[in-house]
């Protein structure tokens, strides 16, 4: 299974946060293992498995222990993007609500919520339960999701009471500040609980045109996910043989358990073949072992899966334009051991 990843927006938005709350936030993404310069990459997904890094990091430079809190009341309210629009132009927010849980992915993978419609209705099982779900990143995430839902329903939804499976950051007084409802810790489940009334709200911006449109269009996004995920499960696979040199369509479509005839559709639809992969895994495993190891050239032919020296040194010529010597010298590290 593909890594789970965030949408770029998110990382953006915390960045905004931080910056709003004084805290260093280039070098808060740095400790995270994130380039600054990359923060707007079109299509940016950054991988979940960063977030303990991020809030550990978020903590110690804002000195707050409740950072998670307090930077979901300064991130910028979620805005501009598609699950806005579906919400906006669905004829009540219940719709909207219903719909926007079926295209969570779009903001992360981490994300599986879903209402429970009762006499008091819920929303619960918002946040994979993950190990790297750490308990800032859930208060931030839903004082994030109550602004957002407030902000496309002209601030008519408002929690009536919070369920949180952590223990509490600070005081009680507090948590009731931000969320404006009782709030409770170490319960067995995450539930977000808010007036019925709210899912009949008609939304004024309703459209029935403009949301088939939006519907199409988070179908397109929801499709490139799903093209992303092959592509990194079959890129896994070609690194996990790449030593042995048994890269086929049949092998990889096995470990996969799709048919060969099937995998090779799916990687066309998706602008790629199991030869570019591999070719593209090799071209950047080449790279990194030369200009950030040591290793000898006949090891390093032999770790990207190559026969021969002289097809490596082809291959790599035709790739840079230049010999992976020179490729190394350039780069400043050590010529082979011997």
């Amino acid at each position: 299974m593909a890594a789970l990843t965030d949408s770029g927006t998110l990382v953006r938005m915390a960045y905004q946060g931080l910056l709003n709350l004084d805290v260093d936030a280039d070098e808060v993404l740095r400790r995270c293992g994130m380039d600054p310069a990359q923060l707007y990459k079109p299509n940016l997904r950054t991988h979940f498995s960063a977030q303990p890094l991020f809030w550990e990091a978020a903590a110690e430079l804002s000195g707050d222990p409740c950072i998670g809190l307090h930077l979901g009341e300064k991130m910028p309210v979620y805005k501009g993007q598609i699950l806005e629009y579906l919400l906006l132009s669905s004829t009540t927010f219940g719709d909207g609500l219903r719909r926007v849980l079926s295209y969570q992915r779009l903001i992360s993978d981490a994300m599986h919520g879903e209402v429970t419609e009762s006499t008091t209705p819920f929303l619960t099982n918002y946040f994979s339960e993950h190990q790297y779900l750490t308990p800032h990143l859930a208060e931030a995430m839903v004082v994030s999701l109550i602004r957002f839902l407030q902000s496309v329903s002209d601030d008519k939804f408002k929690p009536t009471r919070i369920c949180f499976t952590h223990a509490a950051k600070t005081n009680l007084e507090e948590y009731q500040r931000v969320f404006q409802c009782p709030v409770e810790f170490n319960t067995q489940q995450f539930k977000l609980y808010f007036d019925p009334k709210i899912l009949d709200y008609r939304s004024p911006y309703a459209e029935p045109e403009l949301l088939s449109m939006h519907v199409q269009s988070a179908d397109q996004h929801m499709e490139q996910l799903e093209k992303r995920d092959l592509i990194l499960e079959v890129r896994s696979q070609v690194g996990a043989l790449l030593e042995s040199g048994d890269i086929t369509l049949e092998r990889i479509s096995h470990e996969l358990s799709i048919r060969p005839r099937q995998l090779r559709h799916q990687l066309t639809l998706a602008g790629t073949s199991l030869q570019r992969i591999i070719t593209q895994h090799r071209k950047s495993l080449s790279r990194r072992l030369l200009s950030q190891t040591d290793e000898s050239i006949a090891e390093i032919v032999y770790l990207t899966g190559f026969s021969e020296p002289s097809t490596f040194y082809r291959a790599f010529k035709r790739w840079e334009g230049m010999t992976p010597i020179e490729y190394r010298q350039i780069n400043n590290i050590n010529v082979q051991r011997g």
